[in-house]
């Protein structure tokens, strides 16, 4: 079902985008950028309660049967990955991101690789942990594994922000890292099942996410994901079921 449609700009060449997802998933991330762009999209509702995302219709989308999926007119699949799709947003639109000639550049490929590949990949277990160990008996033993490797994470991004002294990832000015960064310390304090990330330990990021907070584009964009109140500094789970 399509849910809404916002944005001021259509996507060159013609069409809107076509974002699937549903309330305070990794969809939240790519609507913040949709809305920072300034980007026309729909908004295509999956009913994740009812199991919706591995129905065959969105495995079409989807093998993997997850969220989100960003249909962009013009291309020849839809775009799957949150990494991977916030990519093709910088690269498509030239914004929030390094050129691609840019000093700057290996620095945002890298952090942006982290975030999806090992911090949002962590986190993704830890929502879940009893698909990747089914022993209950370690179970205690791989929740603090995985507690342990997050907030590693965390104090790398934490020690990357110290080093740049910049409000942001990259500098003065937000990039697509830090709306992605935002989101995973979102879900690092409110879901999962191996202890809650406590963001006061990390000074610097608790101000990245502070500043986020106040750009109307955030704001747009937790209203329509259904998440009420300090989305990243005071979060609280939203008020609809979550994947079992």
């Amino acid at each position: 079902m399509i849910e809404s449609a916002t944005g001021t700009a259509g996507v060159a060449g013609g069409g809107i985008y076509r974002l699937h997802g549903a309330p305070d998933n990794a969809n939240f991330v790519v609507r913040m950028v949709l809305e920072e762009l300034g980007e026309s999209y729909e908004f295509v509702s999956v009913d994740r309660a009812a199991g919706e995302q591995k129905s065959e219709q969105y495995r079409r989308l989807n093998p993997q049967g997850l969220i989100p999926v960003l249909e962009v007119p013009g291309q020849d699949a839809v775009t799957f990955e949150t990494g991977a799709i916030l990519l093709m947003l910088s690269e498509r639109h030239r914004s929030l991101a390094p050129k691609l000639d840019s000093p700057g550049r290996g620095r945002f490929l890298k952090w942006l690789f982290f975030l999806s590949n090992t911090l949002h990949a962590d986190l993704r277990i830890s929502f879940k942990p009893h698909r990747y160990m089914p022993d209950k008996a370690c179970m205690p033993t791989f929740n603090a594994a995985l507690r342990s490797r997050i907030d590693a994470s965390f104090s790398l991004l934490e020690q990357e922000l110290e080093a740049r002294k910049g409000l942001f990832l990259l500098g003065a000015d937000p990039s697509c890292l830090d709306f992605y960064l935002a989101a995973c310390a979102r879900w690092a304090q409110i879901y999962g099942t191996c202890g809650r990330w406590p963001a006061d330990r990390c000074p610097r990021l608790l101000k990245l996410l502070a500043e986020l907070e106040t750009r109307p584009s955030v704001r747009k964009a937790c209203e329509l994901e259904l998440i009420e109140g300090a989305p990243f500094t005071a979060p609280a789970p939203v008020a609809v079921a979550r994947e079992k």
